[in-house]
Parts: structure tokens; C-alpha cells; sequence
């Protein structure tokens, strides 16, 4: 058994209700049985989106969701505007490329949000543009962006909206129909607290008109293809499910259901607001602008004077608290707390009491309970 407290921007902790729904038969995936939990699944994560349009399960990571929303809307040839402020709208941006899709950076300082004035200005420059991405949680630099005001702007221009969702949907606000989002996509471990390995897509008509007009330049992620078969009766996937990852995310779902998609977000804000105060009173620095700073990742600044082995490595190792570190040139830089999924106080005081103590032993800090304290407030 892991003893070991997953503190990262993903993988997140598993319930053991959605363990144990992984430990139903395995039935065959061109079944009516399997038809129906894909149903009642696909039923339920548009209800999580918060979208009347059908939504659509790939086997894959995210990652895969990011390429499907990418290559099915947008031509190769046409131009896509991508916000680039972290590693994750880099990712944007070298799939685009992959495809042969002209990629018009938006560049944002890592640790700043961008602006909708920006995007729009973008826009005005180039009317050839035929999408935009934005990544709404860059968990790199655990900064959100402005999704909300960001549809806002995209209402007045042609060109669809892509979001990638992989790190806050159901850990922020999310509203694919109200936020006017095209293209919306999520991940299976982070938020929605599945285990790794699946993704989910939903698509507007605008989306789908545009998925018409390109030539397919993808096979296992064409979504003509997660459609048609999508359509039939009973409903199927084009190629062969993970019918336990299936099963996950069916009950994942079902708890974010129950809990209620807005107390689910508040809790996870307050998770997020008792993780800052908690870094403060221990002296440490946030890494992001605080005024955007993420509702599921708080990046910290790590402290002078000490590695980041030696830190991630006593947390891991001495007080069994699993934490992430900084990408690209951010790697030693920064270190990451996912305050995502299954977490409440108790998970935030075992990370705080971790961090305490390992500072403290490295002679960084001289009260070690001062996070534990803070995280008390905040929660009392």
C-alpha cells in the first residue's frame, strides 16, 4: 500500500468508491451493456461541463484531447492563435505545429494571466485567425486565466474557442455554454479524481460545422469517427474503450454530482486561499501574481539556499508528502502543491506540517507549525 499523500497538480488521490467500480467485470465494449454506462457517462460529463452538447470519452491522457480539439476544427495551412504563458500552452502550440496548422503566439510572462484586451487585440490584427486556445489553469505556473471574460470578447470574432479544461473542471468555474466555449476538453486525474488515462471533449455546432470543412489528418483521434460511432444504438466508442477507466469515471462523476459542481468549486477555492495565507506565514513567496492565481496549484517560490532534491526529497521521504516540482526553467526554481480533487484540511495540515518541518530541518525557518496554524484559521 502507498503511503505516500499525492499533493500534485495530478495524479490526484482516488476514492476508494471509484477504485472499486475499476473491479466490475470487464464486459465487451460493443455491448449494450457498455453502451449504456457510456451513455449514462458521457450524460454525466456534459452535465459537469455544463454544455447540452454530447460529449465524448478518448482513451488517452489529456494530452490527447488537446491534439483531438486542435486537428479536427483547424486545417493545416490555417492559422490558430496560441496563448503561450506555461508549459501547457507551449503544448498548444507544438501540437499545432505538428499539424502543420500556422501557430501565432500569444506570449504571457510565466506567472501572469492573460488578458482578454490582448486577445482581442490579437484578433483585430489578423482576421485569418480561425481559432484561439487558452489554457484556463496553467498548472506549471499555477496561474488561472480568464475564461469567463475571455468568451466575452470571442462572441464578436468568427473564430472558435478552444479551452483546455484539464486542470480545473470541477475545481473552478467552468461553463462551456454560458463562457461560450467551442472546443472544451478535460483529463481524468486531476479535478474530476480518476485515476490516469482518459480524456473528454465536448464540441459546439460552430465546432462541428468547422470539423465538416477539415480533411481528417488524424485517425485515432478524429472525432467524424467518435461521432458516427458515438450515434449508434447502442452508442460506441470508434476503437476499443478502457471499460474499467470507463467505470472510474463513471462514479468520479457521480461524486462531483452529489457534492454539487458549485460547492465542489468552492471548496477547492478554499483549499486555494488557505494554501496561500499557509505559504505566507511560513515566510515562502507565491510564484504567481496572486490576483491569478489557481483555485487547484499553488507554485511557490522555492527558498534560497536550498535544492530542490533536498527539499521534494524530505517531503517525499520523511513525512510522506508527494509535491511537484517547476518545469523547463522553472525546475528548481519552484515547487507545486495540487490542492485538486478529494482534499480538505486534513490533507492541507499533513502537505503544511510536511513543508514545516522540512524547512525548519534544513535551517531555512525556526517555527515549522506556523503553516498548520494558518491552515487551522482557515478552516475553523
Amino acid at each position: 500500500m502507498n503511503d505516500i499523500l499525492l499533493m500534485l497538480p495530478g495524479p490526484t488521490t482516488v476514492h476508494p468508491r471509484v477504485l472499486n467500480a475499476m473491479s466490475q467485470a470487464v464486459v465487451n465494449h460493443r455491448s449494450a451493456k457498455y453502451g449504456e454506462i457510456l451513455t449514462e457517462t458521457t450524460e454525466l460529463m456534459s452535465k459537469v461541463f455544463q454544455t447540452p452538447n454530447q460529449s465524448y470519452l478518448l482513451t488517452g491522457s489529456g494530452t490527447a484531447a488537446m491534439e483531438a480539439g486542435i486537428a479536427n476544427t483547424v486545417a493545416p495551412g490555417e492559422k490558430i492563435l496560441n496563448v503561450v504563458g506555461g508549459k501547457f500552452g507551449e503544448r498548444f502550440m507544438k501540437i499545432a505545429n505538428t499539424h502543420g496548422i500556422e501557430s501565432k503566439e500569444l506570449a504571457v510572462e510565466w506567472g501572469t494571466a492573460v488578458t482578454p484586451e490582448a486577445i482581442k487585440e490579437a484578433l483585430d490584427a489578423d482576421e485569418d485567425i480561425k481559432a484561439i486556445t487558452v489554457v484556463h489553469n496553467e498548472t506549471s505556473t499555477g496561474v488561472a486565466a480568464p475564461i469567463k471574460e475571455i468568451g466575452k470578447v470571442m462572441k464578436n470574432y468568427d473564430a472558435l474557442y478552444i479551452v483546455d479544461t484539464v486542470s480545473s473542471l470541477a475545481g473552478d468555474e467552468v461553463n462551456v455554454e454560458k463562457f461560450g466555449i467551442d472546443v472544451c476538453l478535460t483529463g481524468s486525474q486531476k479535478c474530476l479524481a480518476a485515476p490516469p488515462g482518459m480524456a473528454a471533449i465536448t464540441l459546439s455546432d460552430d465546432a462541428w460545422k468547422a470539423v465538416d470543412k477539415v480533411e481528417t489528418n488524424t485517425y485515432y483521434l478524429d472525432m467524424k469517427a467518435a461521432r458516427k460511432s458515438g450515434d449508434k444504438t447502442p452508442p460506441e466508442t470508434p476503437y476499443t474503450p478502457s471499460v474499467s477507466l470507463t467505470y472510474a469515471m463513471n462514479e468520479a462523476l457521480k461524486m462531483v454530482m452529489e457534492e454539487g459542481i458549485d460547492n465542489r468549486v468552492a471548496r477547492h477555492h478554499k483549499a486555494a486561499n488557505a494554501s496561500v495565507k499557509a505559504v505566507k506565514a511560513l515566510g515562502l513567496e507565491l510564484f504567481a501574481d496572486e490576483a491569478v492565481s489557481s483555485a487547484t496549484v499553488t507554485a511557490v517560490k522555492m527558498p534560497e539556499g536550498i535544492t530542490d532534491s533536498d527539499f521534494r526529497g524530505t517531503t517525499r521521504d520523511k513525512y510522506g508528502v508527494e509535491l511537484a516540482g517547476g518545469q523547463d526553467h522553472l525546475k528548481g526554481n519552484i515547487f507545486r502543491i495540487g490542492h485538486m480533487g478529494n482534499i480538505s484540511y486534513k490533507e492541507l495540515t499533513q502537505t503544511f506540517a510536511a513543508i514545516g518541518m522540512t524547512l525548519k530541518g534544513l535551517g531555512v525557518i525556526d517555527d515549522a507549525g506556523a503553516g498548520v496554524a494558518s491552515i487551522a484559521e482557515s478552516y475553523l
